[in-house]
């Protein structure tokens, strides 16, 4: 059949006619020759405003993001796909239109056809769940309902809301919990967050307690639990309930609003609202997102609460905050005298770490009272948390500092300018390194197995609380078996009328402690009665004597990363247990070794170290590689021929984690020598192992 240019017209007419994509023709010199009309953006424009005219004359919004991507198609002759724009719809100036833009040359000559597909719901809801993954990203990384509250509202402004507020009920009286079911419209409610651009300034001040308007959006809200989306207009009769206050949204032509309950266990904690002036008006799909945003909160607001209410319950239990009876290690021996003369916050706490480790600590809430004998509960807590996700000791204080910060703020304290002080050693009985660190507390004391004192300068860091971003700088020192390490408080280094500075105290600490192979808890003792501590401060000291795995109680192997080794590593795990008389263990710990040398072969890097670790009852194992990304724990199908590897090490395990070191990671795994392994697991290990899984 004959082509020519009755043909090409006809089927570009065709085309044009029946596209319900937009399709746009541009000359060289970026003007529209010719344009779809039924698409959507421009429908309803008449063709004097498109044709003839540059692409910045009716679609202003689109340029100049729109406009450099032209002169990129016109000058490299390459086409241009799918690239996403944003901008008001030019047939509809209060409308945003979302759009994916592809460019493409013409041969025949200079020009560019522009095809225009609209994409403005599914893009609106792509955000929505955007804005729904940024809450639960985001919102309740703590117990504290201001942090809460204002992650909330920042989750929400401006990618769905123009300006988001969260007023809450104020708690109850004496830490009660308020009663189920909505609240009355008359209850007063506090302003904890507000979020909207610079401009904008809120009708309602941060920290204002006052009941709303009624009746209003509000107050219905209250009253029935129920979100609702009020299209706002100055004629609604609810706006006269409260001219002067409700002139803001109109002065900021707010035209839109949703108003959405913060309910928890049936109990309407306060409410979250949203509104919208520069944007489109709010939807349906907008009105579900605020609901689902709003109980997300709820839920951890509540949470903040309960945990706020405990822990006022929970200060009253000072003496049962500290520690109990100190865990027997084989890194140390410790003992420990804790006088709590005034009821304050000192504390100390032995901690098991991974690899037969041990970390000590001592630290001094500042203050007296209940009050602080309750933040030094909390430290402890957060401390031991840390600690136990196996954290590089400089990233415990720096986290620790952090959290110190979050209660001094909610603290508000006036007599001291820091929250707590605190030192913390981990000691290694395998390598024998002591790792030594301290914020605003005295430094521990070092005493060799002959009595003498070891001199290491362990930098001080600042006090906990009393500076946002510290920085702490670890000290390490290779210490021989039967050193004593001595973490003290202040309230044992002087007491009122002594004439003693800490350096004095520290000498004639360090002379007590100068006959180590004494009793540790005669060496308490006798340090009580030396160093005179005072009666106005509480006073600690914890004692350690180190201890040191014999070399014939670890094995070290560097394995290349092949899997082809998976089986040598099975071997010299066997030839090591039954060299310990450990042979009853060997089915399990090669189990256990194989699936974590294969994980570490097949999702790490470099060479992998494999480390046994005969420690009296406890048989540990760890798998090194040069990866810094965790292990995931899946939970494997029935007919699945992978994924239960972690699963096996976790059921065989008495214990297991991971442990991150600056460069590696570490899996590791701890079992009970005096603990049988079920039989029906061993089984059914068997049969997953023999599979291969």
């Amino acid at each position: 059949m004959p082509d020519g240019p009755a043909d090409d017209s006809a089927v570009l007419d065709a085309l044009f006619a029946g596209s319900p994509q937009g399709l746009f023709l541009l000359g060289a010199d970026r003007r529209v020759t010719r344009y779809n009309p039924s698409a959507r953006g421009v429908r309803g424009l008449p063709a004097d405003d498109v044709v003839g005219h540059d692409v910045r004359d009716f679609a202003p919004d689109l340029e100049p993001e729109l406009d450099r991507l032209i002169d990129e198609v016109l000058t490299t002759g390459e086409p241009m796909r799918g690239r996403l724009l944003r901008g008001r719809s030019p047939s509809g100036p209060h409308r945003t239109l979302a759009v994916e833009v592809s460019l493409f040359p013409l041969r025949d000559g200079p020009g560019v056809v522009g095809v225009v597909e609209d994409v403005t719901g599914r893009q609106a809801a792509a955000d929505r769940l955007a804005v729904l993954s940024t809450v639960h990203r985001t919102v309740g990384a703590t117990l504290d309902v201001q942090a809460t509250a204002d992650a909330l509202v920042e989750a929400l402004v401006p990618d769905l809301a123009d300006a988001a507020t969260v007023d809450l009920l104020d708690d109850a009286p004496a830490g009660a919990a308020h009663p189920p079911g909505p609240l009355p419209t008359s209850v007063p409610l506090r302003r904890v967050a507000f979020a909207a651009p610079d401009t904008v300034e809120p009708v309602r001040r941060t920290g204002d307690s006052r009941p709303f308007p009624f009746p209003t959006p509000y107050t219905q809200a209250l009253s029935d639990g129920r979100a609702r989306l009020v299209q706002v207009t100055p004629d609604d009769p609810w706006l006269a309930t409260d001219p002067d206050g409700f002139a803001a949204l109109l002065g900021r032509e707010v035209h839109s609003m949703i108003v959405a309950p913060l309910t928890a266990r049936d109990t309407v904690l306060g409410l979250l609202t949203l509104y919208r002036g520069r944007v489109d008006a709010f939807e349906e799909a907008d009105l579900d997102v605020a609901r689902q945003a709003a109980a997300t909160a709820a839920v951890h607001l509540d949470n903040a609460r309960s945990y706020r209410r405990e822990h006022a319950v929970a200060s009253t239990l000072q003496r049962r905050l500290q520690p109990g009876v100190t865990p027997r290690l084989s890194a140390v021996e410790t003992a420990h005298v804790y006088l709590p003369e005034s009821a304050g916050g000192a504390w100390f706490d032995v901690i098991p770490l991974s690899g037969t480790r041990v970390a000590l600590v001592v630290g001094d809430v500042a203050g007296h009272g209940i009050e602080a004998a309750a933040t030094m509960g909390q430290l402890r807590v957060a401390l031991r948390t840390l600690a136990l996700q196996d954290l590089e000791t400089d990233e415990v204080l720096t986290h620790l500092d952090e959290v110190a910060g979050q209660l001094t703020a909610v603290d508000t304290r006036e007599a001291h300018p820091y929250l707590a002080t605190c030192a913390v050693t981990v000691y290694d009985p395998v390598s024998r390194q002591c790792t030594m660190m301290r914020a605003g507390h005295p430094a521990p004391v070092l005493v060799d197995p002959d009595g003498s004192p070891i001199d290491v300068d362990v930098p001080l860091g600042p006090p906990l609380g009393a500076e946002g971003g510290a920085a702490f700088r670890p000290a390490v020192a290779q210490l021989p078996p039967g050193c004593l390490i001595a973490h003290v408080t202040n309230g044992l280094l002087g007491s009122e009328g002594s004439g003693d500075d800490e350096a004095d105290a520290v000498h004639r600490l360090e002379h007590v402690l100068a006959t180590p192979s004494q009793p540790l808890q005669e060496l308490c003792d006798t340090a009580v009665y030396r160093m005179t501590p005072s009666r106005y401060d509480d006073a600690v000291l914890l004692l350690a004597r180190t201890e040191c795995l014999p070399p014939d109680r670890v094995a070290d192997w560097t394995l290349p990363a092949d899997t082809s080794v998976v089986g040598t590593a099975r071997r010299l795990v066997g030839q090591q247990l039954a060299a310990w008389d450990l042979g009853d263990r060997a089915f399990t710990t090669e189990i256990i070794v194989s699936e974590l040398v294969t994980n570490a072969i097949l999702h790490g890097e470099g060479p992998v170290r494999l480390r046994l670790i005969h420690d009296g009852e406890r048989l540990l194992a760890e798998v090194t590689d040069a990866s810094s990304a965790g292990p995931h724990l899946r939970h494997a199908r029935a007919g699945d021929e992978g994924g239960r590897g972690l699963y096996i090490v976790m059921r065989l395990s008495a214990h297991w984690g991971v442990r991150h070191g600056r460069e590696d990671k570490t899996i590791w795994s701890e079992q009970r020598l005096g603990e049988d392994v079920p039989e029906d697991l061993l089984a059914t290990v068997d049969v997953f192992d023999t599979a291969g899984a």
